[in-house]
């Protein structure tokens, strides 16, 4: 789009410029000059008269012909036939030259060069035929027609009265030369009247060179009509003045082709549009292509009236000629008032045609001046407007436009005048226009060009701008709340992190979620949940600045942009920004009173993010989310600030969690038993399956490690934790199957958790064919259920076990004594053992108070009859500690770590692990040999294994975990 005033691109037209003229013009005076005096001598005046002129119409024709063959224009035909021509006059000069130069003789009459002279008018007639506009209608064709004639019938009547029948009436010519005689004036007529007729009908394109071709016809016309007159064809020598016109018409056909580059109507059109929407033309052309029949007939009339009052006798020529010039008139005038009447009937039909779809339409039509004054508006302007038609009519249309929109409107206006009409004919234009109550109204305008202005067609879109405005809102904005989404939020903190915001110091995003918002949820209801959201929406955007945003991303999630206020103090701008989500935080944390006047409390966890230089939105963003999520893990109800190394753990992660995606699928896993040891008498009463993972670079990770991840995980990768679930049950049960086969039919602990119990991938049914096809008994499978997760309803949870115990499955409670959901689990669930919490066993032997609290949780086991397994049990003063309690089982170092198949066969075979007793205050082992040297304590005799006695002072020692054995 161009701006007002600047110059548009124009294809640049290439042609003569004033060096060419000046050359043209020297030539050709030069020429006249030597004509004039004689060229000093009789044999050059004949040479320059014949071969001279022979060589000007030779370079007319190499002309025309090398720019109609160089150039693909419409005129390249005319172009073609003018080189014809010229080349027939330059041959017809040379042949004239070679009888009066070379051979020095009279040229014979007829002769050769009269041939040439004659072909030099046809193709001459042609090509101006070529260069007309073409009629469209046949009417258009006759009377073009009818035009030639009138012209040659008016010059042959004139002719024949003045010289012509003198001609042909002299006596002692041979016919041939009579025939001559006539042939030339005849053929100068006809080529007159082309020129005549079509001068006013040439094609507007081009028009510098079709008119210097016209005018080097019409000088050599001229020169052919003098030649052919009796007074001076009797004293004609070749070289006088008369030359000099031939050679002036030669050189400005050789010059035609050349004055400006062709650039056709459609290249040329658009500027001679806004050439005349700026100056219009007065159509003075027209009026004279109308009066050229009637000139013509004036003209046959004046040679009719010169031979009466002259006393001459009326030529029947003449009379002939001039009855046909009037029928021809007459003719052309009845053609031309049936046209008339025909162009008018069909005017008044589109008039009325267009007047009733102006009239009916329901866009207002308006045309305004090139000042910008409105000349005409249509009668639809009392509807759309609220204005009445002539109200408007005479207003200026800058007057009517809103005042922020006019500087747009103004300058559209001028882009699309200076475009070029066949490349942009139409454009549209937007803007607020002022109705007849004082509103503004929304119109959407298609503007045309008009002779002399423009025409505005106009329609109220309001009602389309306010639906868009209501889309674009609804499509960046949450329906509860009405806060920004997370997509306007995204550009918003986009803007905020480009141009003259790069440089506000203190920049920061908040991550903020609501801490048991799923709880309000599922205790008070959904409508509850919606109104709590809509409160901490507005909540959140009365506690932010104005240039702040608030954004919510969904669920219980939202956001904040804070501005910096140009701080370069880091501490300053934390400790700033560290109180405004602090703020936020007690804010967002005070009651809600919900549907019913119920009260109900939240926190909020908010995670904070710095934009530092270079950061992007989604890296910004991102870090908020890692920070908040932080917030959560530590604790809830808290502000945390983005520090490095959190996308650090987050990397690592989820390098861990795809290591471990893959190691399902190659088979990395190995499953451990760990003995579950009677704490009475040592013997091997269960075993508990423990998974390890050995990747393929050789590193073990723990539980602790990789189930971490695995549990942590959402969406594919809780499946892929399903997954893991799944594959040690199976396995577990496909080696407690074996071992039972091999004579050591011992329960099988394995541990899962309860939202894994209760996923889909486990059900009842599953379990129930797995035992089944491995023919496992009842009672040798135990679940150790963990986790206290409050999201896995209790009563859902006690269903699933019942069913598993129907099955024969035996359920232990893991980490008993650790919190609230363990007692709930108690009271509530079938479980036949307890399993003590580590935390538990490794202070009891220390701390009097948990001596007494364990000791006290023991003795609920034991009044409801459930077994008791202390898990970590890693010395012996712990085993001695815990049995006195009433403990019956424990499993941990003091007996054996995880071992391998061969091991723990091994270990079952000999069936029993020694125990500590207390003799006189001192350890001892008693009971049961050790399983092998590879766990026998330090200062055993290798010959005294199975005996008690020999390990009755050996101190008992912790057995490190057995590696896994390379696949």
């Amino acid at each position: 789009m161009s701006a007002p005033g600047a110059a548009l691109p124009r294809r640049q037209a290439g042609g003569s410029g004033p060096a060419s003229q000046l050359l043209l013009a020297l030539v050709c005076g030069g020429y006249a000059t030597g004509a004039a005096f004689g060229w000093g001598s009789s044999e050059l005046a004949s040479a320059m008269g014949d071969f001279g002129l022979g060589g000007a119409a030779a370079l007319a024709a190499v002309s025309c012909f090398w720019y109609g063959r160089t150039h693909k224009t419409r005129f390249r035909l005319a172009w073609l036939l003018f080189a014809a021509s010229s080349a027939m006059a330059g041959l017809g000069n040379t042949v004239w030259g070679w009888y009066e130069v070379v051979l020095d003789e009279r040229v014979p009459t007829p002769s050769p060069a009269d041939f040439c002279f004659l072909l030099f008018a046809p193709p001459a007639i042609i090509g101006l035929l070529v260069l007309a506009r073409r009629p469209v209608t046949r009417a258009g064709w006759v009377c073009l027609a009818l035009d030639a004639w009138l012209t040659g019938g008016s010059l042959l009547t004139l002719s024949w009265s003045l010289a012509l029948a003198h001609t042909a009436h002299f006596q002692g010519e041979t016919v041939a030369h009579a025939a001559l005689s006539l042939a030339y004036p005849l053929l100068d007529i006809a080529l007159v009247s082309m020129v005549l007729a079509l001068h006013f009908r040439r094609s507007t394109a081009n028009r510098s060179a079709i008119n210097t071709a016209i005018a080097a016809l019409a000088l050599t016309v001229l020169c052919d009509a003098l030649f052919t007159s009796p007074l001076l064809r009797s004293h004609y020598r070749s070289g006088q003045i008369l030359d000099a016109g031939w050679f002036a018409g030669y050189m400005l056909m050789a010059y035609a082709p050349w004055v400006a580059r062709e650039e056709g109507d459609d290249a040329a059109a658009p500027a001679r549009t806004v050439q005349h929407l700026h100056h219009p033309s007065r159509p003075i052309a027209g009026s004279l292509a109308a009066l050229t029949p009637y000139l013509a007939a004036a003209v046959c009339t004046l040679g009719i009236l010169y031979n009466v009052l002259d006393g001459h006798h009326v030529d029947q020529v003449v009379l002939f000629t001039g009855c046909t010039v009037v029928l021809a008139l007459v003719i052309r005038q009845g053609i031309m008032l049936l046209d008339n009447i025909s162009l008018t009937q069909e005017l008044a039909q589109k008039e009325n045609h267009f007047r009733s779809l102006v009239q009916g339409s329901s866009d207002v039509i308006m045309i305004a001046a090139p000042t910008g004054i409105l000349r005409y508006v249509s009668p639809a302007a009392a509807g759309v407007y609220g204005r009445e038609a002539e109200e408007l009519v005479g207003s200026e249309l800058a007057s009517l436009i809103h005042p922020e929109d006019l500087g747009r409107v103004v300058h559209e206006v001028r882009r699309f005048l200076a475009a070029p009409p066949a490349e942009e004919p139409t454009t549209r234009i937007e803007c607020r226009f002022r109705s007849g109550t004082g509103d503004w109204l929304n119109v959407e305008s298609t503007v045309n060009r008009h002779h002399g202005g423009l025409i505005f067609n106009s329609r109220d879109v309001t009602e389309r701008v306010r639906l868009q405005a209501q889309l674009q809102h609804t499509a960046e904005h949450d329906p509860l709340t009405d806060l920004p989404n997370r997509a306007l939020f995204t550009k918003r903190v986009q803007q905020a992190l480009a141009g003259r915001r790069a440089t506000d110091a203190g920049t920061a995003v908040l991550f903020i979620d609501l801490d048991g918002f799923k709880a309000v949820n599922d205790t008070v209801g959904h409508q509850a949940g919606d109104e709590l959201l809509v409160q901490a929406a507005r909540r959140l955007q009365d506690s932010v600045r104005s240039g702040d945003s608030t954004a919510r991303f969904g669920g219980d999630e939202f956001a904040a942009l804070i501005i910096g206020d140009g701080t370069r103090d880091p501490a300053a701008r934390e400790y700033r920004i560290h109180e405004i989500a602090d703020r936020l935080r007690l804010t967002l944390s005070q009651p809600y009173r919900v549907e019913g006047g119920t009260e109900v409390r939240v926190a909020a966890s908010i995670g904070v993010a710095f934009a530092e230089p270079g950061i992007t939105p989604g890296a910004l963003m991102r870090n908020a989310d890692l920070a908040m999520y932080r917030a959560k893990q530590a604790g809830k109800g808290r502000v945390e600030l983005y520090a490095p190394q959190m996308q650090a753990d987050v990397v690592r992660r989820a390098e861990l969690a795809t290591r471990l995606r893959t190691a399902l699928h190659d088979g990395e896993f190995a499953l451990l038993h760990q003995p579950v040891v009677e704490l009475q008498t040592g013997r091997v009463t269960a075993v508990a399956a423990q998974p390890r993972w050995r990747s393929a670079q050789g590193i073990l990770f723990t539980p602790a490690e990789y189930l971490r991840v695995a549990e942590s995980e959402r969406g594919d990768e809780a499946a892929r934790s399903a997954e893991l679930g799944r594959w040690t049950v199976e396995k577990a049960v496909e080696q407690a199957a074996h071992r039972c086969r091999a004579g050591h039919p011992v329960p099988v602990y394995v541990q899962l958790s309860a939202t894994r119990l209760m996923d889909k991938s486990l059900p009842p049914k599953y379990l129930e064919g797995l035992l089944i096809h491995h023919g496992l008994p009842s009672g040798a499978l135990v679940l150790e259920l963990s986790g206290s997760d409050p999201r896995v309803p209790l009563d859902e949870l006690e269903c699933r076990l019942v069913t598993l115990r129907r099955l024969g499955v035996r359920i232990a409670l893991d980490g008993f004594g650790s919190g609230y959901a363990a007692i709930s689990a108690l009271r509530r669930l079938p479980i036949d053992t307890l399993k003590l919490d580590r935390g538990l066993v490794d202070g009891v032997v220390e701390s009097a108070r948990l001596h007494k609290i364990t000791a006290g949780l023991l003795r609920i086991a034991t009044d409801l009859g459930m077994q008791s397994v202390a898990e970590g049990v890693d010395v012996p003063e712990q085993a001695l500690a815990l049995r006195a309690m009433g403990c019956t089982h424990g499993l941990g170092k003091a007996f054996a770590g995880p071992l391998d198949e061969h091991r723990l066969r091994y270990a079952l075979d000999l069936g029993s692990y020694p125990v500590p007793r207390s003799v006189d205050g001192v350890n001892v082992l008693v009971g049961g040999a050790l399983p092998g040297p590879a766990i026998m304590p330090s200062g055993a005799r290798s010959g005294a294994a199975g005996g008690a006695g020999s390990l009755a002072h050996a101190p008992l020692r912790s057995n490190n975990e057995t590696p896994v054995p390379p696949a």
